[in-house]
């Protein structure tokens, strides 16, 4: 690696995920294996999945942690609830919206895609357009990503179920929170959220590999008559071992469940609702110290500004990949780089997880 530098110190990592990890899930991962068989497994997963439905703020919605990234749990939304040829109404605005897009097509459904430009948040009044002329509602999903870390753009998810609610319409509406569930305001049941889905190595601080789902009662019902063909991700397999008292299907990483009960126990400790406003701090004192650099948000517009993450537009003449390796090489800060389209103009600077003013300015 020619380009790997070593640097003394602390590694600073303020890339949008993954986040770092506090000394009490590390020291609480540091573990042998045990037999995920045992009473004491089944036990632990019990208390979390409780307590888990308490960052998607339910009490209806079931569930299910995988042992995957974010792309599996999108993977498990998608063909749990879905069948192939169904139509989905997706919003393209970022790299991470546009990946989603691409799994959607490929397994087979059918992708009414609303773009956006870069920057720009979820255009709703395309949305409308296509709820009005569906009386036949053949739109079975919308899909939206929540917090596009791509841009540091924020989507208004109260707005989408607002519009579903008033055109009656009786489409799942899925969403990405990967990188805001557990750091930016987020309601499953007062929103009217059907399938929402996060990761283990943003909000919650922990190590990639768990990819958390919850469903609300009527994508299970849903789940029933979805054609797509699954199987490490089948919700049925898992709620088969709900009822058994087992809980897993297959083997789970016991240092990961242990880390997320310590994670967990961190947040609620602090309170969710402290957590948010942490978040909210940091991603405006971000945003000053952008301004004051004198230089842009890629985010357009101030009401889809991002509480976990800001992307920095550099000038025309800078590669904004070169302020990224040079960050890693002089400071050994890793920030995180522009993707496709905004890739080599804008650099980002991600502040979600377990971190405070103090560590964040130093």
């Amino acid at each position: 690696m020619a380009d790997y530098v070593y640097g003394p110190g602390r590694t600073h990592l303020f890339v949008p995920g993954p986040v770092n990890i506090p000394d009490p899930v590390i020291r609480a991962m540091s573990r042998n294996n045990e037999d995920y068989r045992s009473p004491a497994i089944p036990a632990l997963t019990k208390t979390l999945l409780e307590d888990v439905k308490q960052i998607f703020k339910t009490t209806t919605g079931t569930p299910f942690m995988f042992p995957t990234t974010g792309t599996g749990a999108w993977e498990s939304a998608l063909t749990n609830t879905l069948s192939p040829g169904d139509r989905i109404v997706s919003f393209s605005l970022g790299q991470f919206s546009l990946l989603w897009i691409d799994q959607q097509q490929r397994l087979g459904f059918s992708v009414d895609v609303i773009e956006s430009d870069w920057g720009y948040g979820a255009d709703l009044g395309a949305l409308e357009t296509r709820l009005r002329g569906d009386s036949g509602h053949t739109i079975k999903a919308v899909c939206i990503v929540h917090n596009e870390t791509a841009t540091g753009v924020t989507n208004d998810l109260h707005a989408v179920r607002k519009l579903l609610d008033a055109y009656r319409h009786p489409a799942l509406l899925l969403v990405d929170g990967v990188s805001s569930i557990c750091a930016l305001d987020f309601r499953m049941d007062e929103w009217g959220v059907d399938v929402a889905l996060t990761g283990s190595q943003k909000a919650l601080s922990l190590p990639t590999g768990l990819g958390i789902v919850c469903a609300s009662p009527k994508a299970l019902e849903a789940a029933k008559t979805a054609k797509s063909v699954r199987v490490f991700f089948d919700w049925k397999d898992y709620l088969k071992f709900y009822k058994m008292g087992t809980y897993w299907p297959y083997t789970p990483s016991i240092q990961l469940l242990y880390g997320l009960r310590a994670g967990l126990d961190l947040i609620f400790e602090e309170g969710l609702e402290n957590v948010i406003k942490r978040h909210a701090r940091l991603g405006a004192a971000t945003r000053l110290a952008v301004e004051a650099w004198g230089l842009k948000n890629c985010t357009q517009k101030e009401e889809n500004f991002s509480d976990t993450v800001t992307a920095v537009v550099v000038p025309a003449y800078i590669d904004s990949s070169e302020i990224v390796k040079h960050a890693w090489k002089r400071y050994n800060l890793s920030l995180g780089l522009g993707l496709n389209k905004v890739a080599g103009k804008v650099f980002r600077i991600g502040h979600l997880g377990n971190l405070n003013e103090v560590y964040y300015y130093t």
